[in-house]
């Protein structure tokens, strides 16, 4: 329905759409020459698309004869409703205000579309030369697995360290490499396969390595750092933990509480070595732990040959921690110092100007202001809820580990 109103005319009470223009910005009332359309809902398509079109001509011709160089103004009265999708291409500038009541719903998105990491510079005072620092981070625990769940960006800290290290094999202008270690240890092998990862680097490029020790660098963590050219440690850190440990649990009497029996079908006597589902036999058990001594020795001879310790300091090698300052004493670190520190001695080491731009690699959805900013990639429940039922997530279970552990198994 059509309606033309003079200046004393009214607005139809239930319109959906009203197109208007009009010469003065009187409030109370539609002025002399003001031109007002109103089109009523109708449930007929053929209708509303006959009206949708007689609405175009009609505004075409207002808007060449009586509101040419005049506001065009839209009224909108019911609901609008879109299904589908809705794209929207250039600019659009919104002025006044805008009132929105009802429910909004949104949908995420669950697939990985998150972008190959770039280049973050972390300090504000970086110099504009040719050669750049980059800082990489290595936190929370070191395992071959996605750390996925609610509050985590769920990367993969082995292959998130290859991929950083790919970044900066690639990119010439990175001349030294810090890395920024907070970590307890994790895996035997994912730490094993760091390690070998930033060797490679370091044959291919050249490049100097310090390694920097936060709060905690201990087991494969520190496995990690003793392949870089100098280790620098905050005097509160926690060094060492050069040991290797693997949780089994014997739930049998549990399981037996709520009757549940096991039935293992296996062929092969050892295959299920180190289930909870039963008491572990003493040729067992020896055969793990020649398995844990093989390891231990392996991360001893690192250690022993990277530090250039003697062979008189056996005490350093039964798992404990030291503190940053002792750990300097027993030769498991070059200085004490702080990530800046660390930073000078790559410039140092690499010659690079004093103000060397010092960048981190970050993808588009982690951001990084400073050389201190972590990326979430640990679940939040884990955080909220700390306790671990020891035995239960198979998954993760059993696995060897380089790793200071003072509390139960984070796997």
């Amino acid at each position: 329905m059509f309606t033309w109103m003079s200046s004393n005319g009214r607005v139809p009470t239930q319109p959906s759409v009203v197109l208007g223009c009009q010469v003065d910005h009187t409030p109370s009332r539609w002025p002399t020459h003001t031109c007002l359309m109103a089109m009523t809902t109708t449930t007929s398509f053929f209708k509303m698309q006959m009206i949708s079109r007689l609405i175009v001509v009609l505004a075409a011709v207002l808007l060449a004869t009586g509101c040419r160089n005049r506001p065009l103004v839209t009224l909108m009265r019911g609901d609008m409703n879109m299904n589908g999708q809705m794209q929207m291409a250039g600019d659009m500038t919104m002025r006044g205000n805008m009132n929105m009541t009802g429910d909004v719903a949104t949908s995420m998105r669950t697939d990985n579309t998150a972008s190959r990491l770039v280049s973050v510079p972390v300090y504000s005072n970086s110099g504009t030369g040719t050669g750049r620092i980059c800082v990489i981070d290595v936190d929370g625990w070191l395992v071959n697995r996605n750390l996925s769940g609610l509050g985590s960006m769920g990367e993969n800290p082995v292959a998130l360290f290859r991929e950083k290290l790919d970044a900066i094999a690639a990119d010439s202008t990175i001349r030294a490499v810090v890395l920024r270690i907070n970590s307890g240890g994790g895996g035997v092998t994912a730490s094993d396969m760091m390690s070998r990862d930033l060797e490679q680097l370091v044959s291919q490029r050249d490049l100097p390595v310090v390694a920097c020790l936060m709060e905690v660098g201990a087991g494969g963590a520190y496995y990690l750092a003793a392949g870089a050219d100098a280790v620098i440690a905050h005097p509160t850190a926690l060094v060492g933990g050069i040991g290797v440990i693997l949780n089994v649990y014997n739930l049998e009497d549990m399981l037996g509480q709520f009757g549940i029996t096991p039935i293992p079908v296996k062929s092969g006597d050892r295959v299920d070595m180190g289930s909870p589902n039963r008491v572990m036999s003493e040729e067992e058990r020896a055969a793990l732990q020649s398995i844990a001594d093989q390891f231990h020795q392996r991360f001893i001879e690192r250690i022993r040959q990277r530090r250039n310790l003697s062979t008189g300091s056996q005490e350093l090698f039964d798992g404990r921690v030291l503190t940053g300052t002792q750990a300097q004493v027993a030769g498991l670190v070059d200085r004490v110092g702080y990530l800046d520190d660390a930073i000078q001695e790559a410039r140092s080491l690499a010659g690079l100007a004093e103000g060397a731009t010092v960048v981190m690699l970050r993808r588009d959805n982690d951001r990084a202001y400073t050389a201190l900013d972590m990326s979430p990639n640990t679940p939040t429940l884990s955080s909220l809820i700390p306790l671990k039922v020891p035995g239960l997530d198979r998954s993760a279970l059993p696995t060897f580990l380089y790793l200071w552990q003072p509390e139960p198994a984070p796997y």
